[in-house]
């Protein structure tokens, strides 16, 4: 077949060429082309052709590969150029492809359709605003991707540019197809959009352009600049926070494992608001924080104590209880790169921080445990200890295996009781 003996060669094939045009639309720059001109059509593509040695030596492989490339020609024109006057005689090969204009190219990569449906919907947000034109142009197949969605994303943005601080719950939002749910799944597009129309100074705490709102792998669902300023836990309330939504306050949960406070009406299992925990003066010399919710639970009774639950990178609502700084404070993290990362942020507001069960001597006593981690960090952790750093450090470097994990609930009950105590 002539275009294996064309790949076989290293010569551009009919296939090679599509190649290289599908590559420029699924980079949008065909889509791009449609919207901004840059001025590059009549577009010209260079083809690897082959040498007059190897036209003498294969012919026939170089005629078939020609004819492939001239059969195909209608989108594109072929330039060529002469070879073998002087092995076997005066011979024109395909030098280049040579498309018109992008509709030729969009028409050769079958993409005609999506390209014209492209056009509606970057023509329908031109009339929403002009300005949502540039966001098209950077983001083009992700408009496709959304189609009518997009639209709907662009009348909230061009909304909280008009609406700025509007003070209400997103649930209150009263804009057609616009309800709780939507708002979850575009958020990162609607910010995007805002940015378009502007003013970007209404967007606090993301680069729009290339921050991603969705939760990390594994849950995780703060980064470092928010839990250094104080933002919201989670993606929706970073996003209220952007906008001057209002927003659930977060929580804090707690058991008192003292048996011999009477507090709260004998209730030991507590949920506050963040800002109730901080205000809070409550008897207790240790506190010990989990992400685990059955280690949370299990933790048995001891005398000026309290165990506090934070699910993940849940910490933030800490930030503000400054009565925590005259207890001595237990993290008990997973052993993998984000329970590091999370104490290393915790440190961040409360220095004094101890970990515990998250030593080398305990990953090595539970290897029948040994997981793998998803997503492992590799942030550079600067509030570790020099034990702590041993452990995150050989983890980033597979030290002890590929993408290793102990998670807390895998550590034997008696272990963790022991070192707790």
């Amino acid at each position: 077949m002539a275009g294996d003996a064309g790949h076989a060669h290293g010569w551009t094939t009919l296939a090679g060429l599509r190649a290289q045009s599908l590559k420029a639309w699924n980079r949008g720059g065909l889509l791009r082309e449609l919207l901004e001109p840059s001025g590059v059509y009549p577009r010209r593509r260079p083809l690897k052709r082959p040498t007059a040695a190897e036209l003498l030596s294969d012919y026939g492989a170089v005629r078939a590969w020609a004819a492939e490339l001239s059969a195909a020609a209608g989108a594109y024109g072929l330039e060529t150029v002469e070879v073998g006057r002087r092995t076997v005689g005066s011979n024109r090969i395909p030098a280049a492809a040579v498309f018109p204009t992008v509709e030729d190219e969009i028409g050769f990569v079958g993409k005609g359709r999506e390209a014209a449906q492209f056009g509606r919907l970057a023509a329908d947000l031109g009339g929403l605003e002009p300005l949502l034109l540039g966001w098209a142009a950077r983001r083009p197949l992700k408009l496709l991707e959304l189609g009518a969605d997009a639209l709907t994303a662009a009348r909230v943005a061009l909304w909280l540019r008009d609406n700025p601080e509007p003070g209400i719950y997103v649930r209150q939002l009263s804009l057609p197809g616009v309800h709780t749910k939507f708002i979850e799944q575009h958020r990162q597009v609607i910010d995007q959009l805002q940015a378009a129309v502007g003013p970007v100074s209404a967007i606090q705490d993301a680069d729009v352009d290339d921050v991603s709102v969705e939760d990390p792998p594994g849950g995780f669902a703060a980064t470092d600049a928010a839990l250094e300023e104080g933002a919201g836990r989670t993606p929706a309330a970073r996003f209220a926070r952007r906008h001057g939504f209002l927003h659930p306050p977060e929580l804090v949960r707690f058991r008192l494992l003292d048996p011999d406070l009477d507090l709260f009406g004998g209730a030991r299992d507590i949920t506050v608001t963040a800002e109730a925990f901080s205000s809070l003066r409550l008897p207790v010399e240790t506190v010990i924080a989990t992400e685990n919710q059955v280690n949370f639970l299990a933790l048995p009774e001891q005398p000026g104590c309290l165990a506090l639950y934070g699910g993940g990178y849940g910490f933030t609502s800490l930030r503000h209880t400054a009565w925590l700084r005259g207890c001595r404070v237990l993290y008990w993290g997973d052993i993998d790169t984000h329970g590091f990362r999370i104490l290393d942020q915790l440190r961040a507001v409360h220095p004094h921080v101890e970990s515990v069960l998250m030593d080398a001597e305990t990953l090595l006593a539970h290897r029948d445990g040994w997981g793998s981690e998803p997503t492992p960090s590799k942030a550079q952790l600067t509030k570790l200890t020099a034990g702590e750093k041993e452990v995150y450090e050989a983890l980033c470097n597979d030290s002890y295996g590929k993408k290793l994990r102990l998670e807390q609930e895998l550590v034997t009950w008696d272990w963790a009781l022991k070192r707790l105590r």
